[in-house]
């Protein structure tokens, strides 16, 4: 409980009437999906939004499996294949549910017997939803990319879905929040009438750095026993701020949730003023959010906290004499090692990823386009289609152009002003490719 921390930026996110929640890998959308759930993580989100006081909430999807809540891969595959709509079968999720709290009776002993039902009965079904409330509730939609391993049937999935939640609109005091990949927003789920209507509620879970630093602080001053009461110390002396108790909760000001001189400080007492023996090297406190940054500037926490705690252990093992907790050297190779978690976490998402990004291992970035197609070609000597059986978007099977674009589009890849193409240290350390004078890559 001590380690929650709700950045202002997601505040938005978490309010009733925004349905389509967008953010990359880490950055929180499980995390929020489940204290938007549980009973006792709400309370303290409902202490920065009141609104959501006394709201019911549901899963309609996520990564844990519930059958009789909602579809698993299996029955959406089953579903489609017998031209079910996926609108028709997300509307069955949000009926199981309302008829459920209202004490209606309906057909669930299969979602095949539900949808048979609401396509035969709508009027039963309109006069369940518009039976008086005397409750309100929230209903929840992640990891969405778990309904199917097509990419086709996943964005019809998608796009059935924010149709659905665009009719739960109509009826009061029903809320519905769909959290979505940035490459899901981005395709093709928004072309349907009235979908500016649920654009114009979109939120972005995003982490500035001043985020970052404010999730480390929260996290190292609720550390159990003496190492916390000496990060609390260390915390109000660099600061000059003094931590707040609330319950058995340390709370940090607002001090440290901003970017400050006091915020500087406090990470300058733990990791030194310098990223080498001067300013030169750069400064740690900005240097390993940046390099942690993918090709849209955007650092999850994840990959920020996978890196300190790396760097942490890596100085008290190499570096026992210095007069700092973490060594600038050691932030280095938090950074490889945070790159290493998210090149594992990447081919969760794309399988097909590593498959065309091993391929450049040795390379130096930035480089000419010509020079990554030509290294994919040697590999592919079939062309993009080669790669389909890692699930490569069918789209894309025909170009390297179009392989190209999805990576950027996903923040793997950027392509500079003069048109070259570059890697952040995020992607290019863990897959192996070198820049000068930057984070050594792990060979």
């Amino acid at each position: 409980m001590g380690t929650l921390f709700i950045p202002l930026s997601h505040v938005k996110a978490l309010r009733l009437d925004v349905n389509v929640v967008i953010g990359g890998r880490g950055v929180g959308k499980t995390f929020w999906t489940s204290a938007l759930f549980s009973p006792d993580l709400r309370s303290m989100v409902g202490s920065a939004l009141p609104e959501l006081d006394g709201v019911e909430t549901r899963i309609g999807f996520g990564n844990r499996e519930s059958i009789n809540e909602f579809p698993n891969a299996d029955s959406f595959s089953l579903l489609l294949d017998q031209h079910y709509e996926p609108y028709d079968i997300w509307r069955a999720v949000i009926l199981r549910w309302v008829a459920a709290r209202n004490g209606s009776t309906i057909p669930n002993t299969t979602w095949l017997a539900t949808l048979d039902w609401l396509k035969q009965e709508p009027e039963q079904a309109a006069q369940i939803m518009q039976l008086p409330r005397q409750w309100r509730g929230l209903i929840i939609f992640d990891a969405l990319d778990r309904t199917s391993t097509d990419w086709n049937r996943m964005d019809d999935i998608v796009r059935g879905l924010l149709r659905a939640i665009l009719w739960l609109k109509a009826h009061p005091g029903l809320y519905a929040k769909a959290f979505l990949r940035e490459d899901q927003a981005e395709r093709t789920v928004f072309n349907f009438p009235d979908a500016s209507k649920l654009l114009a509620t979109k939120a972005e879970l995003s982490w500035a750095r001043h985020d970052l630093h404010g999730l480390l602080w929260q996290r190292l001053v609720n550390a159990p026993g003496v190492h916390g009461a000496l990060l609390r110390d260390l915390c109000e002396q660099t600061s000059g701020v003094e931590l707040v108790k609330q319950g058995d909760i340390w709370l940090i000001p607002s001090e440290l949730k901003r970017e400050s001189e006091a915020q500087r400080r406090t990470f300058e007492a733990l990791a030194g003023p310098w990223m080498g023996k001067d300013r030169r090297r750069g400064v740690p406190y900005t240097w390993a959010v940046s390099h942690l940054a993918d090709a849209r500037g955007q650092t999850s926490p994840r990959s920020f906290l996978a890196a300190i705690q790396q760097a942490a252990e890596d100085s008290r093992d190499r570096y026992p004499d210095y007069d700092r907790p973490i060594h600038y050297e050691s932030i280095k190779r938090g950074i490889q090692k945070a790159s290493e978690i998210r090149v594992s976490e990447v081919e969760e998402d794309y399988p097909w990823v590593p498959t065309v990004l091993s391929t450049l291992h040795g390379m130096n970035v930035p480089c000419e386009k010509s020079a990554v197609f030509d290294r994919w070609q040697e590999h592919f000597p079939n062309g993009p289609q080669s790669v389909s059986s890692t699930r490569l978007p069918a789209q894309h099977a025909e170009r390297w152009e179009g392989i190209y674009s999805d990576l950027q589009r996903i923040g793997m890849v950027d392509t500079k002003k003069d048109g070259r193409v570059d890697m952040p240290d995020l992607y290019r350390v863990g897959f192996g490719l070198g820049r000068m004078g930057g984070v050594k890559s792990r060979s």
